[in-house]
């Protein structure tokens, strides 16, 4: 191991390489970290530099997380919004609906949420509540569900048309990866809250949600709207793959100091089409 004093003498990474050759320490999974936040701290900058473009152009930008539960969508928000401006950024995410909004039209409750001019707003999760979990859970009725699936593609329409500028992103994890995170969720403290009894249903219902899933991608994906697929079985692989996503769809002032590309892999993010190959089947 590493005594205190050489670690706090060590400046640069071959140093540490070095040293750990010499006495055959394997740091392999510490430097896949450093890489990962140096990554990190990169595209976080361009976002920054993003956001300064989207308020002088006056933009509307909206991003949907959706996903089944434990896939990441919480955690890559909050590394998406950990150095932006909190007063041309907002995070969405509703509780259940009132009474009140019960009896209103189901997009009512979203509409009020969409970006102003100079905005970018992070949804985890949306309007797509009513399209996987609500008749998944028996939330809704037939009747509701139907509606809303002839609907949302007309509503997203009318926003792109007024100009709101939507990413609508699917985070993919396999039913072993879930139930680990799960797992971890019940044994953590600091995270037991997450974990609710809808999340056992979720691997109990594992097929149900497959078929709604699938059904959502047919009947919404589209040219103005399409949906987004990120893999997200690694969890870090996910957060920076999906922030080149987002960099890649806008013109602004890249900085001259970026050592990465802002390109996504496809092999991590790819547009949905029906023959594709999905983890979470």
């Amino acid at each position: 191991m590493f005594t205190k004093e050489e670690l706090e003498n060590i400046t640069t990474r071959k140093e540490l390489l070095a040293i750990s050759d010499t006495r055959d320490i394997k740091i392999s999974k510490v430097l896949e970290k450093v890489r990962y936040e140096e990554e990190l701290q990169l595209l976080q900058a361009e976002l920054v530099s993003l956001q300064q473009y989207i308020a002088k152009k006056k933009l509307r930008v909206a991003v949907i997380f959706e996903g089944r539960d434990a896939a990441g969508k919480g955690g890559s928000i909050k590394r998406f919004i950990e150095h932006l401006n909190p007063r041309s950024m907002r995070v969405v995410a509703l509780p259940r609906p009132t009474e009140v909004e019960k009896g209103q039209w189901y997009f009512s409750r979203y509409i009020k949420e969409l970006p102003n001019p100079g905005e970018i707003v992070f949804f985890d999760r949306s309007w797509y509540n009513r399209a996987v979990v609500e008749p998944v859970m028996g939330f809704c009725t037939n009747e509701q569900y139907n509606r809303f699936m002839v609907q949302v593609p007309e509503f997203e329409h009318m926003l792109y048309e007024d100009g709101v500028i939507l990413i609508k992103f699917w985070f993919s994890i396999s039913k072993e990866e879930q139930k680990k995170r799960f797992d971890s969720r019940i044994e953590n403290p600091l995270k037991k809250w997450k974990f609710s009894p809808v999340d056992v249903k979720g691997q109990e219902l594992w097929k149900k949600y497959s078929y709604y899933k699938e059904q959502m991608f047919s009947r919404t994906h589209s040219t103005f709207s399409p949906w987004i697929i990120v893999k997200t079985n690694d969890k870090k692989e996910a957060r920076l793959e999906s922030m080149r996503y987002v960099l890649s769809q806008f013109d602004y002032i890249r900085s001259k100091k970026i050592k990465s590309t802002i390109l996504p892999d496809s092999n991590v993010v790819f547009r949905y089409y029906r023959y594709n190959k999905q983890i979470d089947v």
